[in-house]
């Protein structure tokens, strides 16, 4: 297939087989990771991603390159998780706002708007790194850019990016020492490469069979209805659940001008009596979610400032009684509060703990299981606060819960700078809002961060050469501060063997250990004795967190 203009349906293709060839090779990107740490998360994020922006556009037939260019945009946006996947979402966001605009382009106002890319996706890094997706992603569309004119084909636009990219991607090892360390190419750089693998192919006449995952969820059937939930005789308590996508018509207002507070303040009227309101504009489009017992008055309201073009309604009642656990959708609607807390976690026992020590919402998430930036919004959906602040508690999870911070309106949202579970259990433990200063608050919580000294031990799942350290395949692997500084098999020793790699150990006063779901009780007091023993001048304390990959969570403070 020759192409010398291309347009929304066409692109909507490209993305789709770009993604398709993604998902096919998704261990592969997976097992790059520089640490040989069981996360398998670069691929996993990036195909989720881009799945994200496929479903919204899925079943649309849109041949107007800037209109689909939107749709798949929001949804990348939405679903983007991990480093990788959000610096994915915004290439993407990037490229398609040089779509705006156009039903279709040709090969050198597509190099434009890749250009745009370039610049979005840096302007969303703090501190750019080469070496990476965002280098590969660079140096290809500058290569792609002079080698097209006005009478290339889109064709030769992606053939040139592709061949750079590979070339790029290869050089990756060279640029960052701690690739060429670990003997292995950028994995972020190496799932881009993929997805324009995909596109070429598309434009050569190769359509990829697989299936993807995010089509297939937003197309599977839905869930039976417990009926026994809402009886003939029962009295609407909880309310409906109304959810909707608004795209605004300059008929009837003024799109660029439009202020969501608007919406915001109606739903708010006693007619309606809105709870968990939250309203997102996006250029043209408003997504909102409100709870409320007038359902219809809402839809019938909000047809004043556009049309819909999506709508879910459903009554909470039977969400209560099914599941509680899909915490946008609780029952409870939580006390007012000037500061609240969102944290991400995993293990029953850390969750607990948390909640313990005042976190209000736990986002679900880990090394493996990075949640994406609607899971944020998700949480944020239920809190009634003035301020929120967020511990995301991994640094692959950073990127989103500051794109959430961003796209959310409902309440000021501050970032805390933990990057461990360690740091965050340490910064809980001095939860006081009683300054009411929201600047010494994150100042007082950022401060205890960094005093905490992050011990992480969990098993190689392949031999390397990381930081100096020689690994083998199923070692106790020690990091500490996102450093690894041994690898042994002693395992009932091994908190020790890592302990006494911290330089100012004994200037420390206070250890706690969150024990991973598979330590057993022979291995806890086996250690607790070694530790005791060697470290007299230290006060231990445990925790039985529950959590996966990681065996031992320790702060040392």
């Amino acid at each position: 297939m020759i192409l010398h203009k291309l347009n929304g349906e066409q692109f909507k293709e490209l993305v789709i087989n770009g993604a398709k060839n993604l998902r096919l090779n998704i261990e592969e990107v997976d097992a790059l990771n520089v640490f040989p740490v069981p996360d398998g998360d670069t691929g996993t994020n990036m195909s989720r991603t881009i799945e994200g922006g496929i479903s919204a556009v899925s079943g649309k037939e849109e041949k107007n390159l800037g209109l689909l260019g939107k749709d798949l945009s929001k949804g990348m946006l939405m679903g983007a998780r991990g480093n990788s996947g959000v610096i994915l979402s915004q290439i993407f966001r990037g490229i398609c706002r040089g779509f705006e605009g156009k039903e279709e382009v040709n090969a050198v106002e597509l190099a434009k708007a890749y250009q745009v890319g370039i610049k979005q996706a840096y302007g969303a890094v703090v501190t750019p790194v080469e070496g990476t997706i965002l280098t590969v992603f660079r140096e290809a569309t500058e290569a792609a850019s002079k080698a097209v004119n006005e009478e290339s084909t889109i064709n030769e636009f992606y053939e040139a990016h592709l061949k750079q990219a590979s070339i790029s991607l290869k050089k990756t090892i060279d640029l960052l020492p701690v690739l060429k360390e670990a003997g292995v190419i950028d994995s972020g750089g190496a799932g881009y490469v993929y997805i324009v693998k995909g596109m070429v192919k598309f434009l050569d006449g190769e359509k990829i069979e697989q299936e993807l995952s995010s089509v297939e969820e937003e197309h599977k059937e839905a869930a039976p209805i417990d009926f026994s939930a809402f009886g003939a005789d029962d009295v609407l308590q909880f309310g409906y659940c109304t959810e909707f996508i608004l795209r605004l018509q300059n008929s009837k207002v003024n799109v660029e001008d439009f202020d969501v507070q608007t919406i915001i303040d109606e739903l708010n009227e006693e007619d309606i009596s809105g709870d968990s309101i939250v309203a997102l504009k996006d250029g043209d489009v408003v997504k909102v979610h409100v709870h409320t017992k007038e359902p219809g008055l809402v839809l019938h309201k909000m047809r004043k400032y556009g049309e819909f073009l999506t709508t879910k309604i459903e009554n909470m009642a039977l969400q209560h009684n099914e599941n509680l656990t899909e915490e946008e959708h609780t029952a409870k609607k939580m006390e007012h509060k000037k500061y609240a807390v969102v944290a991400v976690a995993q293990g029953a026992g850390v969750e607990e703990q948390f909640k313990a020590f005042g976190v209000d919402v736990i986002v679900s998430g880990n090394q493996t299981m990075n949640p994406s930036t609607e899971d944020f919004i998700r949480a944020f959906k239920q809190i009634d606060a003035d301020n929120i602040i967020v511990f995301p508690n991994n640094k692959n999870i950073v990127m989103a819960a500051k794109q959430a911070a961003q796209l959310y309106k409902g309440a000021k949202v501050k970032i805390a700078q933990s990057t461990s579970i360690p740091q965050c259990y340490s910064a809980l433990t001095m939860l006081d809002f009683s300054s009411d200063d929201l600047t010494l608050i994150m100042g007082n919580f950022n401060e205890a961060i960094r005093n905490v000294v992050t011990v992480e031990i969990t098993t190689a799942i392949r031999s390397t050469k990381v930081h100096g350290v020689i690994i083998h395949k199923n070692d106790h692997m020690g990091i500490v501060n996102g450093k690894i500084v041994f690898s042994g098999r002693m395992k009932n020793r091994i908190i020790f063997d890592v302990l006494r790699k911290i330089k100012d150990i004994k200037d420390k006063q206070v250890v706690t250990i969150i024990y991973g779901k598979d330590v057993t009780e022979e291995e806890k007091a086996k250690n607790m004795e070694v530790l005791r023993n060697k470290f007299p001048y230290l006060e231990f304390g445990a925790i039985d967190g529950g959590q996966s990959v990681y065996k031992y969570l320790i702060a040392v403070e």
